[in-house]
């Protein structure tokens, strides 16, 4: 695969090493999501699910290379496909997919000589992003909900729990400026409870100065860019479905 084209070395390179894959890991298993589905076919070989460090990812072989360069993902994706419900086969990749994150992250680690402090910290900032479980199932979302919910001490504050965040003429999208307040103090727990809003493409969180939109099927919002959506033409959506639930709408 390409993880042998570059070596990060740093902390920092390989947190971004395994930031690029998660994100690449993220994308199949949502909104490339019927690619996906189509790409692991039951009557091909043995197949693997990679995420590469430039955000994308790809269904495929196995290195022949023994040991393998990197650590190997779960091998055999494709034939669990269609004996299961689709959201447990996702939700099965998706957990092998976060134990192959570590193991490469902790191979370069271990690879470089990191210490019991970079592999610390190395840890801690792999943590504070939702695992891509946790994402494509929507636990990371519901989290987020549940924390919200006891900060929340106004019942419009906070855009992860109510759709009435945006303009009435925007509807389920939002520029992402929040609102000005009189108060201020309000203002700053706003904004905080807005950073904590995940997006359900890449799993980031919310910046003010993003473009978000939200499914009205799943409640899941958005970063605009992830699912290919402008403010312009969110303006004449009536009723937005994201990729994954307009796949899973199209097969049935």
């Amino acid at each position: 695969m390409d993880g042998g084209q570059y070596n990060p070395r740093t902390v920092e390179e390989v947190f971004r090493d395994f930031k690029g894959r998660r994100t690449g890991l993220i994308k199949a298993l949502t909104t490339d999501v019927e690619e996906f589905y189509q790409q692991c076919d039951p009557e091909k070989e043995n197949l693997c699910l990679y995420g590469l460090p430039n955000e994308l990812w790809e269904v495929n072989l196995p290195a022949e290379e023994v040991p393998p360069e990197l650590p190997e993902p779960a091998l055999g994706i494709n034939f669990a496909r269609d004996g299961m419900q689709e959201k447990d086969w996702l939700s099965l990749v998706a957990v092998h997919s976060d134990a192959w994150l570590l193991s490469t992250a902790f191979y370069f680690g271990a690879r470089f000589g990191f210490d019991k402090a970079d592999r610390k910290r190395l840890f801690n900032m792999i943590n504070d992003l939702p695992t891509v479980f946790e994402v494509v199932t929507g636990a990371a979302k519901k989290q987020q909900k549940e924390k919200s919910s006891v900060s929340n001490h106004s019942s419009n504050k906070s855009k992860s729990n109510s759709k009435s965040r945006a303009p009435e003429s925007q509807g389920k999208f939002s520029k992402s400026e929040p609102p000005k307040d009189e108060d201020e103090g309000l203002d700053d727990e706003e904004e905080e409870e807005h950073g904590e809003t995940l997006c359900g493409a890449c799993g980031e969180n919310y910046a003010s100065d993003e473009f978000w939109i939200c499914c009205d099927v799943c409640e899941k919002w958005f970063h605009g860019k992830c699912v290919k959506i402008t403010p312009a033409r969110a303006e004449h959506i009536k009723q937005y479905k994201c990729p994954s639930c307009s796949n899973k709408r199209a097969r049935a």
